[in-house]
């Protein structure tokens, strides 16, 4: 088995220190990683399962975990009602079940979305969803109290439907919102403490003009750069970067794509970004000194190789980890090198999580592989539950929380 090297595990040991906090999509910083130990690497329907619960209705959103608490949403009735779930981690009872919106006319939705996607976003006692055109709110974790809701922000989709999670910023609660409608591609702010407009920011597009295919599902990140922040949103024809307590656009790099699912990642000066679904292209940038249009002048690398069109990817150390809808690859980060490309049964849509030295996946047949970290393809293991995942998995502990079809499973020892 392969010996993590100590710049990798140092790496990862400082990407995250919040072990059983998971409060949003890919976790604690945002990249999918986890500084935990004694996760296990194999189970099935009756190996290393703690529990598993039937869960309301159908969704996408990725579990999140904050104290004895695991919420997630769902859709119930073809879209009709909206629910925000709550599972207590100890037992796996659901403990609330809150239909927040209804819909006399659910938005069209394709069949590789759900009308629950958008995975919430956790603070102290407060949790925040979005269902898009359905609704945005606010709740009381400890009541299940709705504290504040918004339901004039309906973006079109057409027949794609939301998949962007929220993201929280000191004081604000952004949303991005990459509609298909000409007024409808841009990124907002919300009061975290009451709902209200902070700042609104339309997307900016080469010439002023708006080409015919912009929709995109990307999840932002917040990165600092010498000191100060950024917010980096990757959308249709290019990622942008915006001052988060303004919205202010600070930088864009432009690229020939849209239908954006994979969260950047970001280490060592540089932010790594696909560019979409259709003919997707890997981008790594340096955003240092970055103003205006720096197609040119910022990106390092760029590669059209195993580039994940779904998937996140995994940042560790000098090493940048892709999972395409079948593959998994190793580049080296400062280079875009592929070390390794393997294939891995099945299909894959969730984002892996990467902890303990190994990288969890899991993919739409029930399928679960474990690889190790390193310059060398090692497949640890590989399981199975009896249905796929859509959503990216949680780490709560020592333990992983997944969501697959119709339940919710935490697998432990």
């Amino acid at each position: 088995m392969f010996a993590l090297t100590a710049l990798a595990f140092c790496a990862l040991v400082s990407m995250t220190r919040a072990g059983g906090e998971w409060p949003q999509f890919r976790g604690p910083t945002g990249q999918g990683t986890a500084d935990v130990q004694g996760l296990p690497r194999t189970w099935s329907e009756t190996e290393n399962i703690v529990w598993q619960t039937k869960l309301p209705g159908l969704g996408h959103s990725s579990p999140v975990v904050a104290g004895n608490r695991v919420w997630l949403t769902s859709a119930t009735d073809k879209g009709h009602s909206r629910h925000v779930v709550c599972v207590d981690l100890e037992t796996g009872k659901i403990v609330r079940d809150t239909v927040l919106f209804t819909c006399e006319t659910p938005e069209p939705c394709h069949a590789l979305n759900s009308f629950a996607t958008p995975t919430p976003v956790l603070e102290k006692n407060r949790v925040y969803v979005t269902f898009g055109k359905a609704g945005t709110a606010c709740l009381s974790a400890e009541t299940g109290e709705t504290l504040w809701e918004r339901r004039d922000l309906p973006v079109r989709y057409y027949d794609v439907g939301v998949a962007s999670s929220p993201v929280l910023y000191r004081d604000s609660l952004i949303l991005t919102c990459d509609g298909q409608a000409d007024d409808q591609r841009f990124v907002m702010a919300l009061d975290k403490q009451t709902g209200k407009t902070l700042w609104r920011t339309d997307r900016t597009f080469l010439n002023n003009i708006i080409p015919q295919k912009t929709h995109s599902s990307c999840v932002p990140l917040v990165i600092s750069v010498n000191g100060k922040d950024q917010l980096v949103s990757p959308g249709g024809q290019g990622v942008r970067a915006y001052e988060p307590g303004t919205g202010l656009e600070l930088w864009n790099v432009r690229y020939d794509g849209w239908s954006v699912v994979p969260r950047p990642v970001f280490a060592n000066g540089r932010v790594y970004v696909c560019s979409g679904t259709v003919k997707p292209v890997l981008l790594c940038i340096r955003p240092e000194g970055a103003a205006g249009d720096v197609t040119s002048a910022a990106v390092v690398w760029q590669t059209r190789k195993n580039v994940p069109d779904m998937p996140s990817p995994l940042l560790i150390g000098n090493r940048l980890y892709t999972m395409t809808a079948t593959r998994l690859s190793c580049l080296e980060a400062d280079t875009g090198t592929v070390r390794w490309s393997n294939g891995i049964p099945g299909q894959h849509m969730a984002s892996p999580v990467a902890a303990d030295g190994h990288i969890y996946l899991f993919n739409t047949s029930g399928g679960g592989a474990v690889v190790a970290l390193g310059d060398t393809f090692n497949l640890v293991a590989t399981n199975r539950l009896r249905e796929g995942c859509m959503a990216s998995p949680a780490v709560a502990g020592n333990s992983l929380v997944i969501r697959t079809r119709t339940r919710l499973y935490r697998i432990g020892k």
